[in-house]
């Protein structure tokens, strides 16, 4: 398929914030190096104390010349996993659950040796449990194709795991990123509070942080409101698959959110407004020695030596990136459409680096 190659960029004020002069760091050329390495479209806002940019690249959809709407809504794969995650922390806090309960008290019988198995392994991937993920026909199978409507429960999906042997053993002892995980997690905290994780996602998080661009979609394949469309390799060329039953995600990766949303909330995680102290250090501590990953949360170390915490996610037709330094002062959060010629990781981290270190 042959795509329209032109660029959008805004710069905008936000509340709270003004808009940042000019184009600091280069921000827009990095957004331009991400869509002309690897990608349909791609948006961007960076914040730096009160100031926030906030840009777009590419085109909205192919074979037009559509720009990218610069406060459009994405699919976030994995990012979700850091909400989930801090649901789970608040209701330890408030005593509904304990980290070091089993899988097996909260859900007997479902998971093999769950007795074993931790929430906290469930939540830094340290559980051993094989990826339903990699259970699943992928693209461009027409198998995979022919299931786009599909409503996946957590059950089956979770049944498909554990069919599996563990990828290591005992839990806890190695690290093993596995979509598995967060299924479980979204079932404890169904059976530990009587509500779904996405009606505590909206309770907790969304409503009081007004994040006004963030849902959770459940079975809906529709995206709400303004939005790039996401795409999909096939032996035919990119097919659209912005809508699709995004049961299949689940907990471990369903949300939609916009890049000011995702901003917002790892503002108010970073700094303090959803968790206390200790609980949010747990947060930050990997689940192996030299890890980069914690409960539903990562982080790098920048080409200045600036560490950034955050979250990335692959919703098969999106990809989001979202990272804020520790104090919150600087953060960036990149939505991209990916094309599939190349991984968009390199430039998008380029482009990371652009944001916190410039």
């Amino acid at each position: 398929m042959k795509l329209v190659a032109v660029v959008t960029a805004a710069v905008v004020g936000l509340s709270p914030g003004v808009a940042m002069a000019g184009d600091r760091g280069g921000l827009q050329k990095g957004l331009d190096d991400v869509v002309a390495a690897s990608a349909v479209g791609a948006l961007a806002e960076v914040r730096d104390g009160q100031r926030v940019w906030r840009g777009s690249s590419g085109v909205a959809e192919v074979e037009t010349t559509k720009a990218v709407p610069v406060g459009a809504r994405v699919r976030v794969g994995s990012v979700t996993k850091t909400f989930v995650a801090t649901v789970v922390l608040q209701l330890v806090d408030e005593g509904w659950l304990r980290l070091d309960d089993s899988v097996e008290h909260w859900l007997p019988g479902v998971v093999p040796n769950g007795s074993r198995i931790t929430v906290r392994q469930l939540l830094n991937h340290t559980s051993g449990l094989f990826d339903y993920k990699d259970t699943l026909p992928m693209p461009p199978s027409q198998e995979f194709l022919d299931n786009r409507w599909r409503t996946w429960t957590a059950s089956e999906l979770i049944q498909r795991a554990v069919a599996e042997p563990p990828t290591f053993e005992p839990p806890g002892s190695s690290y093993s990123y596995s979509n598995t995980n967060y299924l479980l997690i979204g079932e404890i905290i169904k059976k530990a509070t009587g509500h779904t994780y996405g009606d505590q996602i909206e309770r907790r998080l969304i409503r009081p942080l007004g994040l006004h661009g963030t849902s959770v979609p459940g079975t809906s394949p529709w995206i709400r409101g303004p939005h790039p469309h996401g795409y999909i390799r096939t032996e035919q060329g990119l097919l659209d698959y912005t809508e699709l039953n995004p049961s299949l995600f689940g907990a471990s990766g369903e949300m939609i959110s916009t890049t000011a949303d995702l901003n917002t909330f790892f503002a108010a995680l970073l700094g303090g407004q959803l968790l206390p102290l200790r609980l949010l250090n747990e947060m930050k501590t990997p689940g192996t020695k030299d890890g980069t990953y914690g409960l539903g949360l990562s982080w790098h170390d920048t080409s200045c030596g600036t560490r950034v915490y955050g979250n990335d996610g692959d919703a098969l037709a999106y990809q989001a990136y979202s990272f804020s330094t520790a104090d919150t002062h600087r953060q960036i959060t990149v939505a991209v459409t990916p094309n599939f010629t190349n991984n968009p990781d390199v430039p998008v981290n380029a482009l990371i680096d652009k944001a916190i270190c410039s």
